[in-house]
Protein backbone atom coordinates (compact mmCIF):
# COMPACT_ATOMS: atom_id res chain seq x y z
CA UNK A 1 0.00 0.00 0.00
CA UNK A 2 1.35 3.34 -1.00
CA UNK A 3 1.51 5.88 1.71
CA UNK A 4 1.33 9.57 0.91
CA UNK A 5 3.85 11.84 2.52
CA UNK A 6 2.65 14.52 4.87
CA UNK A 7 4.57 17.64 5.55
CA UNK A 8 5.04 18.73 9.12
CA UNK A 9 3.58 22.20 9.41
CA UNK A 10 6.12 24.87 10.12
CA UNK A 11 6.00 26.21 13.65
CA UNK A 12 4.33 29.58 13.95
CA UNK A 13 6.63 32.51 13.69
CA UNK A 14 7.50 34.06 17.04
CA UNK A 15 5.68 37.28 17.76
CA UNK A 16 7.48 40.45 16.80
CA UNK A 17 9.26 42.14 19.70
CA UNK A 18 7.26 44.88 21.34
CA UNK A 19 8.68 48.27 20.49
CA UNK A 20 7.76 51.93 20.29
CA UNK A 21 9.80 54.32 18.18
CA UNK A 22 12.04 51.30 17.53
CA UNK A 23 12.82 51.04 21.25
CA UNK A 24 12.09 47.80 23.04
CA UNK A 25 9.21 47.81 25.51
CA UNK A 26 9.26 44.05 26.12
CA UNK A 27 9.71 44.92 29.79
CA UNK A 28 5.96 45.56 30.02
CA UNK A 29 5.49 41.78 30.13
CA UNK A 30 7.40 41.62 33.42
CA UNK A 31 4.62 43.55 35.16
CA UNK A 32 2.52 41.22 37.34
CA UNK A 33 -0.09 43.93 38.09
CA UNK A 34 0.43 43.57 41.84
CA UNK A 35 -0.17 47.25 42.50
CA UNK A 36 2.74 47.72 44.89
CA UNK A 37 3.82 50.69 42.78
CA UNK A 38 0.62 52.64 43.33
CA UNK A 39 1.46 53.98 46.78
CA UNK A 40 4.88 55.19 45.56
CA UNK A 41 3.66 57.08 42.49
CA UNK A 42 3.36 60.86 43.02
CA UNK A 43 0.85 61.43 40.23
CA UNK A 44 -1.38 58.55 41.36
CA UNK A 45 -1.20 59.90 44.91
CA UNK A 46 -2.36 63.31 43.69
CA UNK A 47 -4.97 62.20 41.13
CA UNK A 48 -6.06 58.72 42.27
CA UNK A 49 -6.69 57.51 38.70
CA UNK A 50 -5.44 54.10 37.53
CA UNK A 51 -4.12 55.41 34.21
CA UNK A 52 -1.98 57.93 36.10
CA UNK A 53 -0.20 55.11 37.94
CA UNK A 54 2.78 53.03 36.73
CA UNK A 55 0.55 49.98 36.33
CA UNK A 56 -1.95 51.94 34.25
CA UNK A 57 0.73 53.49 32.09
CA UNK A 58 2.35 50.08 31.52
CA UNK A 59 -1.04 48.87 30.23
CA UNK A 60 -1.19 51.87 27.87
CA UNK A 61 2.36 51.28 26.61
CA UNK A 62 1.71 47.58 26.00
CA UNK A 63 -1.54 48.36 24.17
CA UNK A 64 0.19 50.96 21.98
CA UNK A 65 3.02 48.58 21.11
CA UNK A 66 0.56 45.81 20.21
CA UNK A 67 -1.50 48.15 18.06
CA UNK A 68 -4.62 47.79 20.20
CA UNK A 69 -4.74 51.45 21.15
CA UNK A 70 -4.34 54.71 19.26
CA UNK A 71 -2.28 57.57 20.58
CA UNK A 72 -5.32 59.65 21.50
CA UNK A 73 -5.36 62.92 23.43
CA UNK A 74 -6.28 61.02 26.59
CA UNK A 75 -3.45 58.49 26.18
CA UNK A 76 -0.91 61.24 25.51
CA UNK A 77 -2.11 63.09 28.60
CA UNK A 78 -1.71 60.10 30.94
CA UNK A 79 1.76 59.28 29.62
CA UNK A 80 2.94 62.90 29.58
CA UNK A 81 1.95 63.35 33.23
CA UNK A 82 4.51 60.71 34.24
CA UNK A 83 7.47 62.31 36.03
CA UNK A 84 9.86 59.47 35.11
CA UNK A 85 10.94 59.62 38.76
CA UNK A 86 11.30 55.80 38.79
CA UNK A 87 10.00 55.45 42.35
CA UNK A 88 7.99 52.50 41.04
CA UNK A 89 11.22 50.72 40.09
CA UNK A 90 12.42 50.85 43.69
CA UNK A 91 9.37 48.94 44.99
CA UNK A 92 8.69 46.70 41.96
CA UNK A 93 9.15 43.00 42.87
CA UNK A 94 9.30 42.00 39.20
CA UNK A 95 12.09 44.38 38.17
CA UNK A 96 10.10 46.20 35.47
CA UNK A 97 12.50 48.66 33.71
CA UNK A 98 9.91 51.40 33.88
CA UNK A 99 12.28 54.27 33.11
CA UNK A 100 13.17 52.78 29.72
CA UNK A 101 9.50 52.07 28.96
CA UNK A 102 8.28 55.60 29.60
CA UNK A 103 11.16 57.10 27.63
CA UNK A 104 10.21 54.90 24.65
CA UNK A 105 6.57 55.95 24.99
CA UNK A 106 7.50 59.64 25.10
CA UNK A 107 9.71 59.18 22.03
CA UNK A 108 6.69 57.68 20.23
CA UNK A 109 4.57 60.66 21.29
CA UNK A 110 7.15 63.01 19.78
CA UNK A 111 7.15 60.98 16.56
CA UNK A 112 3.37 60.93 16.14
CA UNK A 113 2.25 64.05 17.98
CA UNK A 114 5.03 66.67 17.95
CA UNK A 115 2.58 69.50 18.59
CA UNK A 116 2.19 72.92 17.04
CA UNK A 117 4.85 75.28 15.75
CA UNK A 118 5.35 77.04 19.10
CA UNK A 119 5.94 73.78 20.98
CA UNK A 120 8.29 72.44 18.33
CA UNK A 121 10.26 75.71 18.33
CA UNK A 122 10.53 75.70 22.13
CA UNK A 123 11.88 72.14 22.12
CA UNK A 124 14.27 72.81 19.23
CA UNK A 125 15.74 75.89 20.93
CA UNK A 126 16.15 74.27 24.34
CA UNK A 127 16.79 70.58 23.62
CA UNK A 128 18.62 71.09 20.35
CA UNK A 129 20.18 74.47 19.76
CA UNK A 130 21.30 75.20 23.35
CA UNK A 131 22.04 71.74 24.73
CA UNK A 132 23.89 70.52 21.64
CA UNK A 133 26.04 73.65 21.36
CA UNK A 134 27.86 74.65 24.58
CA UNK A 135 28.99 78.00 23.15
CA UNK A 136 25.41 79.01 22.38
CA UNK A 137 24.38 77.89 25.87
CA UNK A 138 27.15 80.05 27.35
CA UNK A 139 25.97 82.99 25.23
CA UNK A 140 22.39 82.47 26.37
CA UNK A 141 23.58 82.40 29.99
CA UNK A 142 25.37 85.72 29.47
CA UNK A 143 22.18 87.20 28.00
CA UNK A 144 20.14 85.91 30.93
CA UNK A 145 22.68 87.42 33.33
CA UNK A 146 22.23 90.80 31.61
CA UNK A 147 18.41 90.45 31.84
CA UNK A 148 18.73 89.90 35.59
CA UNK A 149 21.36 92.45 36.64
CA UNK A 150 19.88 95.21 34.46
CA UNK A 151 16.67 95.17 36.49
CA UNK A 152 14.58 94.06 33.51
CA UNK A 153 13.60 90.82 35.22
CA UNK A 154 12.44 92.71 38.30
CA UNK A 155 10.38 95.02 36.08
CA UNK A 156 8.80 92.10 34.18
CA UNK A 157 7.79 90.41 37.42
CA UNK A 158 6.59 93.57 39.17
CA UNK A 159 4.49 94.64 36.17
CA UNK A 160 2.65 91.32 36.06
CA UNK A 161 3.78 90.68 32.49
CA UNK A 162 5.20 87.28 33.48
CA UNK A 163 1.74 86.14 34.56
CA UNK A 164 0.20 86.70 31.13
CA UNK A 165 2.83 84.71 29.23
CA UNK A 166 1.86 81.27 27.85
CA UNK A 167 2.03 78.62 30.61
CA UNK A 168 5.35 77.10 29.51
CA UNK A 169 7.08 80.48 29.20
CA UNK A 170 5.60 81.69 32.49
CA UNK A 171 6.90 78.57 34.24
CA UNK A 172 10.30 79.04 32.58
CA UNK A 173 10.52 82.67 33.75
CA UNK A 174 9.53 81.79 37.33
CA UNK A 175 12.23 79.10 37.49
CA UNK A 176 14.96 81.20 35.91
CA UNK A 177 18.07 80.68 38.04
CA UNK A 178 20.29 83.52 39.17
CA UNK A 179 23.11 83.33 36.65
CA UNK A 180 26.46 83.98 38.36
CA UNK A 181 29.12 86.39 37.17
CA UNK A 182 31.45 85.41 34.34
CA UNK A 183 34.21 84.28 36.71
CA UNK A 184 31.95 81.57 38.17
CA UNK A 185 31.04 80.42 34.65
CA UNK A 186 34.65 80.11 33.50
CA UNK A 187 35.85 76.59 32.61
CA UNK A 188 37.67 74.58 35.25
CA UNK A 189 41.41 73.89 34.82
CA UNK A 190 42.22 70.78 32.81
CA UNK A 191 43.71 69.18 35.92
CA UNK A 192 43.14 69.77 39.63
CA UNK A 193 45.94 67.83 41.38
CA UNK A 194 45.41 65.65 44.44
CA UNK A 195 46.18 67.03 47.88
CA UNK A 196 48.28 64.63 49.95
CA UNK A 197 48.55 60.91 49.22
CA UNK A 198 47.13 60.11 45.80
CA UNK A 199 44.08 57.86 45.91
CA UNK A 200 42.79 57.89 42.34
CA UNK A 201 42.69 59.69 39.01
CA UNK A 202 39.13 60.62 38.03
CA UNK A 203 37.36 62.65 35.36
CA UNK A 204 34.64 65.16 36.22
CA UNK A 205 31.51 65.79 34.17
CA UNK A 206 30.93 69.55 34.23
CA UNK A 207 27.60 69.29 32.43
CA UNK A 208 25.58 71.73 30.37
CA UNK A 209 23.26 73.81 32.58
CA UNK A 210 25.46 72.86 35.54
CA UNK A 211 28.50 74.54 34.00
CA UNK A 212 26.81 77.90 33.31
CA UNK A 213 24.53 78.16 36.35
CA UNK A 214 26.17 76.03 39.02
CA UNK A 215 29.84 76.34 38.15
CA UNK A 216 30.60 76.81 41.85
CA UNK A 217 29.25 73.31 42.49
CA UNK A 218 31.72 71.93 39.97
CA UNK A 219 34.56 73.83 41.62
CA UNK A 220 33.50 72.60 45.05
CA UNK A 221 33.31 69.04 43.73
CA UNK A 222 36.82 69.25 42.28
CA UNK A 223 38.22 70.69 45.51
CA UNK A 224 36.58 68.04 47.70
CA UNK A 225 37.82 65.25 45.42
CA UNK A 226 41.33 66.73 45.47
CA UNK A 227 41.28 66.94 49.27
CA UNK A 228 40.42 63.25 49.24
CA UNK A 229 43.43 62.30 47.16
CA UNK A 230 42.12 62.53 43.61
CA UNK A 231 43.76 63.97 40.54
CA UNK A 232 40.70 65.50 38.88
CA UNK A 233 40.77 65.61 35.08
CA UNK A 234 38.29 67.92 33.32
CA UNK A 235 38.05 66.70 29.70
CA UNK A 236 37.95 69.50 27.14
CA UNK A 237 35.06 69.66 24.70
CA UNK A 238 32.50 67.92 26.87
CA UNK A 239 28.88 68.96 26.51
CA UNK A 240 25.42 67.72 27.43
CA UNK A 241 25.10 64.01 28.26
CA UNK A 242 21.61 63.82 26.70
CA UNK A 243 19.63 63.09 29.88
CA UNK A 244 17.11 65.90 29.39
CA UNK A 245 16.58 64.85 25.77
CA UNK A 246 15.99 61.20 26.68
CA UNK A 247 13.48 62.11 29.40
CA UNK A 248 11.64 64.39 26.95
CA UNK A 249 11.36 61.78 24.18
CA UNK A 250 14.05 63.39 22.01
CA UNK A 251 15.70 60.04 21.35
CA UNK A 252 17.83 60.78 18.29
CA UNK A 253 19.60 63.71 19.95
CA UNK A 254 20.01 61.73 23.18
CA UNK A 255 21.86 59.04 21.22
CA UNK A 256 24.11 61.60 19.48
CA UNK A 257 24.97 63.24 22.79
CA UNK A 258 25.71 59.89 24.43
CA UNK A 259 28.17 58.97 21.67
CA UNK A 260 29.88 62.36 21.87
CA UNK A 261 30.18 62.04 25.67
CA UNK A 262 31.70 58.57 25.44
CA UNK A 263 34.25 59.72 22.86
CA UNK A 264 35.20 62.79 24.93
CA UNK A 265 35.85 60.83 28.12
CA UNK A 266 37.58 57.95 26.32
CA UNK A 267 40.13 60.46 25.01
CA UNK A 268 40.84 61.48 28.62
CA UNK A 269 41.97 57.92 29.39
CA UNK A 270 40.45 57.88 32.89
CA UNK A 271 38.71 54.84 34.35
CA UNK A 272 36.34 56.65 36.74
CA UNK A 273 33.89 59.39 35.74
CA UNK A 274 32.48 61.44 38.61
CA UNK A 275 29.06 63.10 38.28
CA UNK A 276 27.49 65.57 40.72
CA UNK A 277 24.07 65.80 39.01
CA UNK A 278 21.65 62.95 39.63
CA UNK A 279 19.81 62.90 36.30
CA UNK A 280 23.07 62.91 34.34
CA UNK A 281 24.53 60.11 36.46
CA UNK A 282 21.51 57.85 36.11
CA UNK A 283 21.30 58.46 32.37
CA UNK A 284 25.01 57.87 31.77
CA UNK A 285 24.88 54.65 33.77
CA UNK A 286 22.21 53.59 31.27
CA UNK A 287 24.30 54.20 28.13
CA UNK A 288 24.86 50.44 27.81
CA UNK A 289 21.13 49.87 27.37
CA UNK A 290 20.69 52.99 25.22
CA UNK A 291 23.28 51.83 22.66
CA UNK A 292 22.96 48.06 23.09
CA UNK A 293 21.61 47.53 19.56
CA UNK A 294 24.45 49.36 17.81
CA UNK A 295 27.28 46.80 17.35
CA UNK A 296 30.10 49.32 17.13
CA UNK A 297 28.90 51.19 20.22
CA UNK A 298 27.53 48.50 22.52
CA UNK A 299 30.85 47.55 24.12
CA UNK A 300 32.24 51.10 24.57
CA UNK A 301 28.88 52.24 25.97
CA UNK A 302 28.73 49.40 28.50
CA UNK A 303 32.34 50.04 29.52
CA UNK A 304 31.71 53.75 29.94
CA UNK A 305 28.48 53.18 31.90
CA UNK A 306 30.37 50.98 34.36
CA UNK A 307 32.89 53.79 34.96
CA UNK A 308 30.29 56.37 36.05
CA UNK A 309 29.93 57.11 39.77
CA UNK A 310 27.97 59.70 41.69
CA UNK A 311 30.25 61.89 43.78
CA UNK A 312 28.63 60.67 47.02
CA UNK A 313 28.94 57.06 45.93
CA UNK A 314 32.65 57.51 45.27
CA UNK A 315 33.52 59.51 48.39
CA UNK A 316 31.59 57.26 50.78
CA UNK A 317 33.77 54.25 49.96
CA UNK A 318 36.38 55.59 52.39
CA UNK A 319 36.13 57.89 55.41
CA UNK A 320 36.57 61.53 54.44
CA UNK A 321 40.13 62.75 54.83
CA UNK A 322 40.52 65.41 57.47
CA UNK A 323 40.83 67.78 58.98
CA UNK A 324 37.19 68.86 58.71
CA UNK A 325 36.10 72.10 60.36
CA UNK A 326 32.77 72.24 62.21
CA UNK A 327 29.73 73.47 60.29
CA UNK A 328 27.19 74.60 62.90
CA UNK A 329 23.92 74.18 61.03
CA UNK A 330 20.71 72.13 61.07
CA UNK A 331 19.93 70.58 57.70
CA UNK A 332 17.60 68.08 56.13
CA UNK A 333 18.22 65.95 53.03
CA UNK A 334 16.04 65.58 49.93
CA UNK A 335 16.77 62.49 47.83
CA UNK A 336 16.85 63.39 44.12
CA UNK A 337 14.80 60.80 42.22
CA UNK A 338 17.60 59.79 39.89
CA UNK A 339 20.01 59.27 42.78
CA UNK A 340 17.74 57.24 45.05
CA UNK A 341 15.59 55.46 42.44
CA UNK A 342 17.70 55.67 39.30
CA UNK A 343 21.07 54.85 40.92
CA UNK A 344 19.89 53.19 44.17
CA UNK A 345 22.03 55.54 46.28
CA UNK A 346 20.35 56.33 49.59
CA UNK A 347 22.74 55.91 52.54
CA UNK A 348 25.92 57.44 51.10
CA UNK A 349 24.91 61.15 51.10
CA UNK A 350 23.67 60.86 54.68
CA UNK A 351 26.89 59.07 55.63
CA UNK A 352 28.96 61.95 54.28
CA UNK A 353 26.83 64.57 56.03
CA UNK A 354 27.22 62.67 59.30
CA UNK A 355 31.00 62.99 59.01
CA UNK A 356 30.86 66.82 59.10
CA UNK A 357 31.50 68.04 62.67
CA UNK A 358 28.79 70.22 64.18
CA UNK A 359 26.21 69.44 61.50
CA UNK A 360 22.79 68.39 62.79
CA UNK A 361 20.68 66.33 60.38
CA UNK A 362 16.91 65.97 60.69
CA UNK A 363 14.98 63.51 58.55
CA UNK A 364 12.59 64.81 55.90
CA UNK A 365 9.15 63.22 55.49
CA UNK A 366 8.75 61.74 51.99
CA UNK A 367 12.39 62.60 51.35
CA UNK A 368 12.48 60.34 48.28
CA UNK A 369 9.33 61.81 46.67
CA UNK A 370 9.75 63.91 43.55
CA UNK A 371 9.74 67.68 44.07
CA UNK A 372 8.17 68.22 40.63
CA UNK A 373 11.31 69.26 38.77
CA UNK A 374 11.87 66.02 36.83
CA UNK A 375 14.03 67.30 33.97
CA UNK A 376 11.84 69.80 32.12
CA UNK A 377 8.59 68.54 33.69
CA UNK A 378 8.12 71.76 35.67
CA UNK A 379 8.10 73.59 32.33
CA UNK A 380 5.86 71.20 30.41
CA UNK A 381 3.48 70.28 33.26
CA UNK A 382 3.61 73.32 35.57
CA UNK A 383 0.30 72.62 37.36
CA UNK A 384 1.22 69.13 38.59
CA UNK A 385 4.81 70.24 39.26
CA UNK A 386 3.47 73.01 41.50
CA UNK A 387 1.26 70.59 43.43
CA UNK A 388 4.21 68.32 44.13
CA UNK A 389 6.41 71.30 45.02
CA UNK A 390 3.94 72.57 47.62
CA UNK A 391 3.87 69.11 49.16
CA UNK A 392 7.67 68.92 49.25
CA UNK A 393 8.16 72.42 50.66
CA UNK A 394 5.57 71.79 53.35
CA UNK A 395 7.62 68.85 54.59
CA UNK A 396 10.87 70.85 54.35
CA UNK A 397 9.53 73.74 56.43
CA UNK A 398 8.08 71.32 59.01
CA UNK A 399 11.62 70.17 59.84
CA UNK A 400 12.69 73.63 60.99
CA UNK A 401 16.01 73.09 59.19
CA UNK A 402 18.10 76.06 58.13
CA UNK A 403 18.87 74.40 54.81
CA UNK A 404 17.73 71.50 52.66
CA UNK A 405 20.59 69.58 51.07
CA UNK A 406 20.25 67.73 47.78
CA UNK A 407 22.35 66.76 44.76
CA UNK A 408 20.66 67.84 41.54
CA UNK A 409 20.40 71.25 39.85
CA UNK A 410 16.75 70.75 38.89
CA UNK A 411 15.79 69.95 42.48
CA UNK A 412 17.78 72.94 43.73
CA UNK A 413 15.98 75.36 41.38
CA UNK A 414 12.57 73.86 42.06
CA UNK A 415 12.78 73.73 45.86
CA UNK A 416 14.41 77.17 45.99
CA UNK A 417 11.41 78.56 44.09
CA UNK A 418 9.05 76.82 46.52
CA UNK A 419 10.64 78.20 49.67
CA UNK A 420 10.93 81.64 48.04
CA UNK A 421 7.21 81.59 47.22
CA UNK A 422 6.48 80.79 50.87
CA UNK A 423 8.71 83.64 52.05
CA UNK A 424 10.85 81.20 54.03
CA UNK A 425 14.56 81.80 54.73
CA UNK A 426 15.46 78.14 54.15
CA UNK A 427 18.50 77.72 51.92
CA UNK A 428 18.91 74.99 49.31
CA UNK A 429 22.43 73.58 49.06
CA UNK A 430 24.25 70.94 47.06
CA UNK A 431 25.91 68.24 49.16
CA UNK A 432 29.36 69.26 47.89
CA UNK A 433 28.84 72.83 49.12
CA UNK A 434 28.67 71.63 52.73
CA UNK A 435 31.63 69.31 52.29
CA UNK A 436 33.59 72.16 50.72
CA UNK A 437 32.67 74.43 53.60
CA UNK A 438 33.97 71.85 56.07
CA UNK A 439 37.27 71.90 54.15
CA UNK A 440 37.43 75.69 54.38
CA UNK A 441 35.63 76.49 51.10
CA UNK A 442 38.72 75.96 48.97
CA UNK A 443 41.24 77.71 51.20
Amino acid sequence: MAHGTTETPAPPAPPAPLALHGLSVEGVNQCVHCGLCLASCPTFSELGTEMDSPRGRIFLIKSLAEGRLALSDSTVRHLSLCLDCRACETVCPAGVPYGRLIEAAKAEIERQRPGGAARRAFRWINLGLLLEHPRLLALAAAGLRAYQVSGLQRLVRASGLARVLPSTLAAWEALTPAVPAAAARAPLPALIPAVGARRARVALLTGCVQSVVFGDHNRATARVLARNGCDVVVPAGQGCCGALNAHAGDHARAVRMAKATIETFERAGVRTVIVNTSGCGAHMKGYGALLANEPSWASPAARFAASVQDVSEFLAREPLRGPLAPVAMTVTYHDPCHVVHGQKIRAQPRQLLAEIPGLRIVELAESDWCCGSAGIYNLTEPEMAERLLRRKVGHVLATGAEAVVTANPGCILQIAKGVRDRGAPTRVLHLVELLDRAYGAGR
